[in-house]
């Protein structure tokens, strides 16, 4: 086998000799399709497309193909992804969130009924760096609190429905994986999903409220500081007041930002297919 010094040389003397240039080489695939496949396959919609369900048991029996691409997501060094655009940047990681956080369930499914069976100390799957990311090892919450929601990264509330915690009350899983010319769509896609599936976002008639995921507590900073056109939660049930509530006196009501917000107790439960 030539050395990668001889490669180099033959290349620059014009010779390609039947091997492929380096740099087509160790070109990532921006299209994800590998991921892609897996997801379009595996990932069912339900609740009229608002959200999704996981076939694990499916997916247990392609974890090679799985792993493989994990393994292509591993081999990024961080000084390509630097050079990188934003928007391939953002497809990437929460990519990567998402195809490591269902390798997580596939180490131990079907033995567990929620990704908190891991433990919050001991074998907590959001600190646990069970993965190699940019050269370095890695875990979930590096991924999405460390990276994608570092200030001035990418300033963006919506990674909150680009990230999938393998959970019926986390913002569905997409059954397409994400790309950079499609993400911005896709992004405003899934948010109007979430926002439309009454489970987890409603407005309530009766008590005059607003019931929002839990989420929207959590992370409600991330929709007060401008980014998306969003400077409050409020902005967010004005916006999606359509998706919230039905009879235009409501929406009217909604689009007003003054209605009371509660939220709902997250439902931890696996998104497996039932």
């Amino acid at each position: 086998m030539l050395s990668r010094r001889q490669l180099v040389l033959l290349f620059a003397a014009g010779c390609t000799c039947g091997v492929a240039p380096l740099r087509a080489q160790s070109a990532f695939d921006h299209t994800h399709a590998a991921w892609d496949g897996l997801l379009r396959k595996h990932v069912r919609l339900t609740t009229e497309g608002g959200a999704s369900q996981v076939n694990y048991k499916a997916l247990a029996e392609e974890r090679a193909a799985l792993r493989s691409y994990l393994q292509s997501l591993s081999a990024v060094p961080a000084a390509q992804f630097a050079s990188w655009s934003k928007t391939q940047q953002y497809a990437f990681l929460s990519n990567a969130y998402n195809a490591f956080t269902v390798e997580k369930i596939l180490t131990r499914y079907p033995n567990l009924k929620s990704i908190r069976d891991f433990g919050s100390i001991i074998g907590n799957p959001w600190k646990d760096r069970f993965f190699t990311l940019l050269g370095k090892p890695q875990h979930l919450d590096g991924v999405e609190h460390e990276t994608m929601r570092a200030p001035g990264a990418f300033d963006d509330p919506r990674v909150h429905v680009a990230v999938n915690c393998a959970s019926v009350g986390c913002p569905m899983l997409n059954n397409r994986a994400y790309t950079p010319e499609r993400l911005d769509a896709q992004l405003d896609d899934l948010f109007t999903r979430f926002m439309s599936d009454r489970s987890r976002n409603r407005y309530s008639a009766q008590t005059k409220t607003v019931e929002l995921s839990r989420i929207f507590d959590w992370y409600g900073n991330d929709f007060a500081k401008g980014h998306r056109g969003f400077s409050s939660v409020n902005d967010v049930v004005s916006k999606y007041a359509d998706q919230l509530a039905d009879s235009p006196a409501d929406r009217a009501q909604l689009r007003a930002g003054q209605t009371p917000i509660t939220f709902l107790d997250y439902d931890w439960s696996l998104n497996d297919v039932r």
